[in-house]
């Protein structure tokens, strides 16, 4: 989630639109939306959203991403189920967590990151 939150952002920022109206629709919605598809399922969302955003979301999907996103998915479960994934993790808090603090620290400098505390809809 926070990958396509991140890209969306990014897409609309880089096509020249204000970083504040992107925080709005890629992060700031999306409780919105989440919330409207815990209540009823996606169809419920469908319903409730504009014939145009219900549209978009038919057609903003291939089956081509889809699959990789699958793929991608199945990926990392298999290595949650044969325990590298627990190795890795094991391995990195040995270290001292030098990615993982590494990765924080630059995800937290992300644009909508910076954007996020300062905003309020």
């Amino acid at each position: 989630m926070s990958e396509l939150i991140k890209a969306g952002f990014e897409t609309l920022t880089e096509a020249g639109y204000q970083p504040e109206v992107a925080y709005f629709e890629c992060l700031h919605e999306l409780k919105l939306i989440v919330d409207l598809i815990y209540r009823g399922g996606l169809s419920y969302m469908r319903y409730s959203v504009s014939d145009t955003a219900e549209q978009g979301d038919y057609s903003g999907r291939t089956a081509h991403h889809h699959q990789a996103d699958a793929e991608e998915m199945r990926k990392i479960l298999a290595e949650i189920r044969n325990g590298s994934f627990a190795k890795a993790w094991i391995e990195e808090n040995e270290k001292g967590c030098p990615n993982f603090l590494a990765t924080r620290q630059r995800e937290q400098q992300h644009p909508i990151e910076q954007l996020g505390p300062n905003f309020a809809p």
